[in-house]
């Protein structure tokens, strides 16, 4: 635990935006917790029985509590004494994170609240406090099983499980008291401009505006090279600074200016800001994802953010850092922030080290058909990209995680949202699972397929401009990357899991992680991949170093793995050919209408040979797909199937017409073997929550035959959903 006099994460939480008056809060604070809502016992003198180490939520060993039952209210008091020596006239509170609800007093008086467990929030207390002694209480609601608060990865009920791990109740991130002038600058938005040679800043003014300049200066290595100043006219105002001779922020050279941002009021400086920037851009060309007009292949690791002894809050400004190396020693660029918004500090390393990031929010545990979401998730979503949007390590944004159908609404509203704030940056709505923008600017997918072979073989037939109405074509044209797969789980102990079964020895580790990241890195329509993951968290057990950070393979071999050049490097998609192919329906699925036909099937074992076209299926019943029961498509099955297995059959007829290719278009849920004639010619583990297409030209070429021919397809259930609709198709020779 990084100490400073006995408080821990005594630095400055925000390098981006720092006055030289700020006191750190950090360190004992009395502490109490209740289910019930003791507002007049706690706002009194009564004594608080514990103590607890702020930030460190009382779930975690650091904070000196470790209790992880969910418990509702939590209180903090202690006194602090505003530094004698300070010039400013009014003073601030801030509090980088509290989860959930916070209301905060200052000596008796309510002075704000806030909802939203994420992001930094602050009040004005000036008239509240005095010269001397003064008594802040702060009061934290938490209810993680009410459905309307995001949780991330937090238990809800106190057990871990799955990849479900410790929650984190109050404060988790450093309190502080700022001074500030009369008038200040309150926030900042940084547009660089590199093809314009500039950079602006958008600055927005609290306090009286009369006789007020705003000025602005940029340091490069030390030395001011642009200085600018303009009078200030309304609460926004924009400052235009020149560069003359622009140094790029990249990965490989992640060069930052300094920047000083000041308020003069009648000759008397009155606030005065440091800051920093990186001067890069993020485009879309094709299917290509741009940073600085460059095709930088995404070699990212999931990274959840969670530290045995602090939870949600790293120990130190040190273990921030040394994550990022951790990643980087590996052979990685970036990473994917997964269901939790890291803090000021840690973007502040991923900047200083040229490290990509995608912004998260912790939208697991929100109960979508509940209207009263929409308030606090909208709300916190802008106050989380409003905070972070100025750092160039942050390439995208990627609001949700794994949603099911229901989301749609609040997924197109925080989606219009996130790019009002930051046109800037590409945004994908959600990651997996239901994508529900019409014209997607990024799309992505989940799989933890576990055998290369076959993963490779997927993601090659991805982008086979198949019909419209199947909804998968938009997968053509923007661009792709698989930003969960892997997982794979290596020293599994105490009851922990990892995706798939866990390879016979390390060498066949080794070589699964190189066969499924070399299948995505040769396919030069994906921009990038998102490994599972950086660290064990306490029971899933599928890092590449263990939860306390040590280490659990020989690095090295993943870096010469990652260190092989992308095809999407080699040979960028910046155009893509979109044009429509023509297709012949052999047997259709639900979206070609009258080419749907009804299956045979039976929901008990058949007997040998039941996928051959001598068998006799005259004792099976009829019935149409898709076949099924799964929340949010309910309405789309036409014959309901809830055991656990079902077995189908159709004929259709082949006429020997020239083809292409051949394609099954199928929605599956879950394991399902399909065969044609007799002969396997697919099989897909797990489920899909879309129609994807499989090119299976190759094993079906030479068991087409002219006249009748019959397709046979097995799937088994396992947990969740359940569902079964496929079509089968031909590419027509191009003219």
């Amino acid at each position: 635990m990084s100490t400073n006099d006995g408080i821990p994460r005594p630095e400055h939480p925000n390098p981006q935006f720092m006055r030289s008056e700020w006191l750190n809060l950090n360190g004992s604070w009395e502490f109490t917790e209740t289910d019930e809502d003791e507002s007049s016992r706690f706002l009194s003198d009564t004594a608080y029985p514990e103590k607890i180490m702020v930030p460190f939520c009382r779930e975690s060993s650091l904070s000196g509590i470790k209790r992880t039952k969910p418990v509702k209210n939590v209180w903090y008091r202690r006194k602090f004494t505003k530094p004698r020596e300070w010039k400013s006239e009014r003073t601030l509170l801030h509090i980088g994170a509290c989860d959930w609800k916070t209301d905060v007093w200052v000596n008796g008086q309510k002075v704000g609240e806030h909802t939203g467990g994420s992001v930094a929030f602050s009040f004005d207390i000036t008239r509240f406090i005095s010269n001397d002694s003064n008594t802040l209480i702060i009061h934290a609601f938490d209810n993680p099983s009410s459905g309307i608060q995001a949780l991330g990865k937090q238990s809800p009920d106190g057990v871990s499980h799955g990849c479900i791990y410790t929650g984190t109740t109050g404060i988790w991130q450093t309190v502080w008291l700022e001074g500030v002038g009369a008038s200040f600058i309150k926030s900042f938005v940084i547009d660089p401009q590199p093809k314009a040679k500039k950079v602006l800043i958008n600055a927005r003014v609290d306090g009286s505006i009369e006789d007020l300049k705003l000025y602005g200066a940029i340091f490069r290595e030390g030395k001011r090279i642009e200085y600018s100043e303009i009078p200030v006219k309304t609460q926004n105002n924009v400052l235009a600074l020149d560069l003359k001779k622009i140094r790029l922020w990249t990965p490989s050279d992640p060069f930052l200016y300094d920047l000083t941002l000041g308020l003069i009021q009648k000759g008397e400086p009155v606030d005065l800001v440091q800051s920093y920037f990186g001067v890069r851009t993020v485009a879309i060309q094709g299917a290509c994802y741009l940073i600085n007009d460059e095709p930088i292949f995404q070699r990212t690791v999931l990274d959840q953010g969670f530290y045995p002894d602090g939870i949600w809050t790293a120990p130190s400004e040190e273990a921030l850092k040394k994550d990022i190396m951790l990643s980087m020693n590996c052979g990685f660029n970036g990473a994917r922030l997964h269901q939790k918004v890291f803090e000021p500090r840690f973007h502040y390393w991923a900047d200083k080290l040229g490290y990509l990031t995608w912004g998260e929010y912790p939208n697991w545990g929100l109960h979508y058909t509940n209207p009263e979401i929409n308030k606090p998730v909208i709300d916190e979503w802008i106050e989380i990209v409003e905070r972070d949007r100025n750092h160039p390590s942050i390439i995208g944004w990627c609001p949700f995680n794994e949603t099911p159908p229901e989301a749609g609404n609040i997924q197109s509203t925080i989606f219009k949202v996130t790019k009002s704030i930051d046109p800037t940056r590409p945004v994908i709505e959600s990651s997996g699972y239901a994508h529900t923008i019409p014209h997607p600017e990024v799309l992505d997918a989940h799989d933890y397929n576990q055998n290369p072979d076959s993963f490779r073989k997927m993601y090659e037939s991805r982008w086979l401009c198949l019909p419209q109405r199947y909804g998968i074509s938009q997968f053509t044209g923007v661009p792709f990357f698989l930003s969960e797969y892997g997982g794979i789980g290596w020293d599994i102990q105490n009851k922990g899991w990892g995706y798939g079964n866990q390879p016979e020895s390390l060498e066949a580790f080794h070589k699964r992680f190189e066969g499924l990241a070399w299948a995505l890195m040769d396919n030069r329509y994906i921009f990038g991949l998102c490994y599972t993951q950086l660290t064990d968290v306490e029971q899933e057990q599928n890092g590449l170093y263990y939860y306390d950070r040590s280490m659990k393979f020989d690095i090295e071999r993943f870096r010469k793995v990652l260190k092989k050049k992308a095809a999407y490097e080699k040979n960028p998609p910046y155009v893509v050919d979109l044009k429509q192919r023509e297709w012949e329906v052999l047997t259709g699925a639900a979206q070609d209408g009258e080419k749907s036909h009804a299956w045979r099937y039976t929901t008990k074992k058949p007997g040998k040979d039941w996928q051959g076209k001598e068998y006799d299926d005259k004792d099976w019943d009829a019935g149409k797909a898709p076949f099924g029961s799964k929340t949010g498509w309910d309405e789309k099955i036409r014959t309901p199937w809830k055991t656990k297995d079902i077995w189908l059959r159709q004929e259709f007829e082949y006429s020997a017409q020239p083809f292409e290719k051949v394609v099954i278009v199928m929605h599956y849920d879950n394991r399902t073997t399909i065969f044609l004639n007799g002969k396997q010619i697919l099989v897909k583990k797990g489920w899909n929550d879309q129609y994807d297409g499989f090119d299976v030209t190759d094993a079906v070429k030479e068991l087409l035959k002219q006249g009748k021919n019959l397709l046979a397809v097995h799937v088994r259930q396992d947990t969740g959903g359940q569902y079964i609709d496929l079509a089968l198709l031909l590419e027509k020779p191009g003219k």
